[in-house]
């Protein structure tokens, strides 16, 4: 049993370097390219690169692909975690930009067209979350389907933690060229709180994944989030400051609400899946 466990952690340690080493090789390139040229195809590029190092990190090191997972599992249990996917951004949004609107830090715009605001969030929230998938899938494919079961395999202290911040660390790039969060007005301070709320998003996003072994949940809750805050609350808000206080996840109002929800979302006892009905091999004396 302690040579199964030994073995476990050397073998998801050697995934995780490799992984890690193409992760960022990927990125110097797609990501200098996405800032060069600012042609929004090439962010599908660099989302799936982070699916593409998963890929080739299991074929070099003969791990396969069952623990990614593209099973749905049973509909009792993953369900309601889809659910969750979906209503997440729609209450984070709500309390956040809300907040900003009702105590004047920030304007509400409502859009003329397309079924007003209303419309726009029921759009976001079905169709806009299914387009959105296509892209988030490449990086939840990598991120949770690969590199979190990695890090609790290879007993990394806080791997949850630790997961969400390189989830993080890996946009930086992109806040530092103002490809995203352009509008903020120090950007040191959006790649701080950018941080913070990477890292609370991913013990939300973990949970999803880790209680039920299934992939499906963490690309919903990453698409709708996508689809609701970026495409729908964030362009219905305006003001001088309105970056500041909720400029998606740069904002410190979302950022205090991630934070929030993260700790509602992780109280109790997690539920540890690689697969659905299969068991996380987990070291003895693991914290998340």
């Amino acid at each position: 049993m302690a040579s199964t466990v030994v073995d476990n952690r050397r073998q998801a340690r050697r995934g995780l370097t490799v992984f890690g080493i193409l992760v960022a090789v990927f990125a110097a390139i797609f990501q200098s390219i996405l800032a060069a040229t600012t042609n929004p195809w090439w962010v599908y590029a660099v989302m799936w690169s982070v699916a593409a190092a998963s890929v080739i990190t299991r074929l070099v090191l003969n791990e396969g692909f069952d623990d990614v997972s593209f099973r749905f599992g049973p509909a009792r249990r993953t369900l309601p975690w889809i659910a969750l996917g979906i209503a997440f951004p729609l209450v984070v949004g709500g309390v956040a930009y809300g907040t900003a609107w009702l105590t004047g830090l920030a304007r509400f715009t409502a859009p003329a067209a397309f079924g007003g605001f209303g419309g726009r969030l029921l759009l976001a929230a079905t169709i806009g979350t299914v387009i959105s998938a296509l892209s988030a899938a490449g990086e939840e494919i990598g991120w949770r389907g690969y590199m979190l079961t990695r890090l609790i395999q290879a007993g990394v202290p806080r791997p949850v933690f630790v997961s969400g911040l390189i989830w993080g660390l890996w946009h930086v790039p992109l806040i530092l060229t103002g490809f995203i969060y352009g509008g903020h007005p120090y950007t040191w301070l959006a790649v701080l709180v950018f941080l913070i709320s990477a890292v609370a998003t991913g013990y939300v996003i973990a949970r999803t994944r880790l209680e039920t072994g299934s992939i499906w949940p963490p690309i919903t809750l990453h698409a709708a989030y996508n689809s609701v805050v970026q495409a729908v609350f964030d362009p219905a808000t305006a003001g001088p400051n309105a970056a500041f206080w909720v400029g998606e996840e740069a904002g410190l109002l979302v950022a205090a609400t991630l934070v929030v929800a993260a700790v509602i979302c992780s109280r109790g006892t997690w539920r540890l899946l690689a697969t659905p009905g299969r068991p996380l091999a987990v070291p003895p004396g693991i914290r998340l």
